[in-house]
């Protein structure tokens, strides 16, 4: 059975997601981030940097733990999702991981950058000059997606993947801190559509 570590004001809603495409059976643990749940002996032999989400395996007798959000998903689909989240061919799987190194790289440092300042924050130490830094590095991203989205539905062509997934869970943050999509209206149209797809709809209605 797997299992999810992480509450729902954590990073482990990427991994719901993922999880409510592929349809497979899993346990919570929703123990909150905030608190010393995550420093337990228990739970940092599983992740020793004590964050959340983290994630483990025993389906069939494997012996799987991890961590990070987007590896896990990586894992998830690989393992559970081959033909649909995970594509078939080696192109195809390739850009999986490329987009989603990308996303890790690219796009989350500034999303995170910009939420922390902007929300997460106590309000006296926020810096909106900092923000505003982090925000003016993300057109250089989506204008690479908005390239590529240009010429095709999704990140690996067609069909929605987990490098759609692990895309649009990142970016679809900066819709807290009202980032502008105004000048990559392909991406804006992909986003909405990866975001209101039922799987990331059950989600958001069970955080709401």
């Amino acid at each position: 059975m797997i299992k999810l570590y992480g509450s729902n004001r954590s990073r482990a809603l990427r991994n719901l997601w993922c999880l409510k495409e592929l349809g497979v059976d899993y346990e919570r643990d929703d123990r909150d981030h905030v608190s010393g749940e995550i420093k337990t002996d228990a739970y940092l032999a599983i992740n020793p940097s004590g964050k959340v989400p983290s994630m483990t395996d025993h389906t069939g007798g494997g012996d799987v733990e991890m961590f990070e959000c987007l590896a896990i998903n990586l894992y998830l689909a690989m393992t559970y999702g081959k033909g649909t989240l995970w594509p078939d061919g080696a192109v195809s799987q390739a850009d999986c991981l490329q987009w989603s190194m990308f996303s890790a790289t690219e796009v989350e440092p500034h999303t995170v950058g910009a939420l922390m300042e902007r929300i997460f924050k106590p309000e006296s130490m926020r810096d909106e000059a900092a923000a505003l830094k982090h925000l003016e590095q993300l057109p250089r991203a989506f204008t690479v997606l908005e390239g590529v989205l240009g010429k095709q539905s999704y990140l690996c062509g067609k069909a929605f993947t987990i490098a759609d997934l692990n895309v649009a869970c990142v970016a679809a943050s900066l819709h807290m801190v009202q980032f502008d999509f105004l000048a990559f209206p392909k991406v804006s149209a992909w986003l909405g559509a990866c975001s209101g797809r039922p799987a990331n709809q059950d989600v958001v209605a069970g955080n709401a």
